[in-house]
């Protein structure tokens, strides 16, 4: 039986050690010799049993197979769908034996708390899925995020006397799959301008950072425009990874300050459709670069706002009202302060949202000597508004 076998395995192991040498001699005379590994049946069964339990091979990868992956993962990835990884190739697969840690980040151990309940204990019954998604889950909470910059096409513009290469970029989050990304147009002239203000006031930090030079001829060619598209992608990732320069307005205005007088100009114009797309992807744009705590970013959700109530569409209207005032929390100054209160307390009433903490807010600055009777509206805010 599997019990007999067991306990002379046992006593196999324990004549071995009491006797050394001599034991080798018994286990000869009982013709053992051809089982070396007595136990190598005992891991060939428990190991089919994990597969079958398991249903999938858990992977341990290199950096490239893990970048492969990640691009397969942004994609919708076959993986996902076949609910399996790769097997372990390597040294990897000998981790188990004692070998170097397969994961090149050192990584905390995951809270108990997140075996699940099917598993008192790491490696017991864990499904696949359940292993695939705590990994996941850990590998995406220290992963570093990245904004990157790609040029994805160009086209060659003739204005009367002018003839130019437009240049559209798409502000990515790295790791990331955005449905509407941010987006850019610019020539040649608007990064010349960037370079030359960065330049006079970081002239340190500029000095190592090459622009592409002007050239006399063939700026037209496939060859110039392909080369200048990936030296722009560069110079904009250098300039991002200095974080005096990411944070300037300078930087920060080069990719969301056209947008704003575009979508400002629409709104004046009663555009209110054209309007919205333009302040949407301005949003997006303060969003990825980090700038969502600045008055251009106030200004934009009061943009939003107005578009989205002038074409009916309260509740994306109210809950622009809401954000911007989450940012004016400690605010009781600013300009904006009263019109977003205000257009919050009758968005809230349209839609049967609790308008009263609104409600208190306005009486809390009428008391202080603001009259309210004089405040501007948010569309009067943003005609008014200067965007130099």
């Amino acid at each position: 039986s599997w019990a007999a076998g067991m306990a002379a395995r046992i006593l196999h192991r324990l004549r071995h050690a009491l006797a050394g040498e001599g034991a080798r001699e018994e286990r000869a005379r009982d013709g053992c010799e051809a089982e070396d590994c007595p136990e190598s049946s005992e891991l060939e069964d428990d190991t089919e049993g994990l597969s079958t339990r398991l249903s999938g091979t858990l992977s341990f990868a290199s950096h490239e197979e893990e970048d492969e992956e990640d691009e397969e993962e942004e994609d919708g990835g076959a993986g996902e769908e076949l609910g399996e990884l790769p097997e372990p190739t390597g040294e990897a697969a000998g981790a188990e034996d004692g070998g170097r840690c397969w994961d090149p980040v050192p990584r905390a151990p995951l809270p108990r708390a997140e075996w699940g309940p099917a598993a008192e204990r790491p490696g017991g019954s864990l499904l696949t899925r359940q292993l695939q998604e705590l990994w996941k889950k850990s590998r995406s909470s220290l992963a570093p995020q990245r904004l990157l910059f790609e040029v994805t096409s160009t086209s060659v513009v003739s204005e009367r006397s002018s003839k130019y290469v437009l240049y559209t970029i798409y502000l990515i989050r790295s790791g990331q799959f955005d449905k509407a990304p941010a987006t850019i147009a610019r020539r040649y002239s608007d990064f010349e301008q960037l370079n030359r203000r960065l330049r006079s006031r970081f002239g340190c930090d500029m000095a190592g950072i090459a622009f592409p030079r002007k050239r006399l001829r063939r700026n037209f060619t496939a060859e110039t425009i392909a080369k200048r598209s990936r030296a722009f992608e560069q110079f904009l990732s250098h300039l991002h990874s200095i974080a005096e320069i990411r944070r300037s307005p300078e930087f920060l205005e080069f990719f969301f300050l056209q947008d704003l007088r575009a979508a400002q100009r629409l709104t004046c114009t009663g555009m209110y459709r054209e309007a919205l797309a333009t302040w949407a992807n301005a949003y997006r744009l303060q969003d990825r670069l980090g700038a969502c705590g600045s008055g251009r970013f106030l200004l934009t959700l009061a943009g939003l706002a107005v578009c989205h109530q002038e074409l009916d569409e309260l509740g994306e209207a109210h809950g622009c009202c809401e954000q911007a005032l989450q940012l004016l929390e400690a605010q009781d100054s600013h300009p904006l302060l009263g019109p977003f209160l205000q257009a919050h307390v009758h968005l809230a009433w349209k839609v049967g949202k609790d308008k009263r903490r609104s409600e208190a807010r306005l009486q809390g600055l009428q008391e202080a000597g603001l009259l309210l009777q004089q405040q501007p509206s948010l569309k009067e805010c943003l005609i008014k508004e200067p965007l130099e």
